[in-house]
């Protein structure tokens, strides 16, 4: 009986540890499966943070590209007839020089009066579209309006540095200039 006894104690001694046992590893397993949980919430919202941050990035870049499209679009607006202003700036200096010409019969005066007729449209033309002529003569020389080919020593009652004559007239299309004016410069 002795040994039936030890039997049963050895039964029971290793069932209780495996009723033990199986609740352990319940607990493991829900703890387990609840820190999968949290670690999958805590995944899904660096995604959606991720995914909002690249959103907003992308909103962001869509609106610059959108401003520097306007900005462009309006500076090509602003100059737009620039090819054509500097293709007929050529005809206006002919014109010009067409005017200067001295006439004493009465075609020739008719003649000379048509001409100015088209060069006093075509200058009107070409200030309603922001192009205008770059006034130089007597003015202090700038680089960036002037081309000086020719300079002469000062004479009595000029500045140093000024424009004394004007050979070709220069133009520019509202502030960017078209072809710089060629002057004769004292110094």
């Amino acid at each position: 009986m002795a040994n039936k006894d030890e039997k049963q104690t050895k039964k029971q001694a290793t069932k209780a540890p495996k009723k033990d046992e199986q609740k352990q590893p319940k607990k493991t397993a829900k703890v387990s499966q609840e820190d999968k949980l949290k670690a999958q919430i805590k995944d899904l919202k660096q995604q959606l943070a991720d995914k909002d941050d690249k959103y907003l990035r992308a909103e962001a870049e869509i609106q610059n590209m959108t401003n520097r499209f306007n900005k462009e679009r309006a500076q090509i607006l602003k100059y737009d007839g620039q090819d054509l202003a500097k293709s007929v700036l050529p005809v206006l200096d002919n014109l010009k020089r067409a005017l200067t010409i001295k006439v004493q019969d009465e075609n020739g005066k008719q003649l000379k009066k048509g001409i100015q007729m088209v060069h006093d449209h075509l200058l009107h033309a070409l200030t309603e579209h922001g192009i205008t002529e770059i006034k130089a003569d007597g003015k202090p020389f700038d680089p960036t309006l002037h081309q000086a080919v020719q300079t002469v020593p000062v004479k009595k009652g000029q500045k140093p540095d000024t424009v004394v004559q004007v050979l070709q007239a220069g133009y520019q299309l509202k502030d960017r200039v078209l072809r710089p004016a060629m002057v004769v410069v004292a110094q």
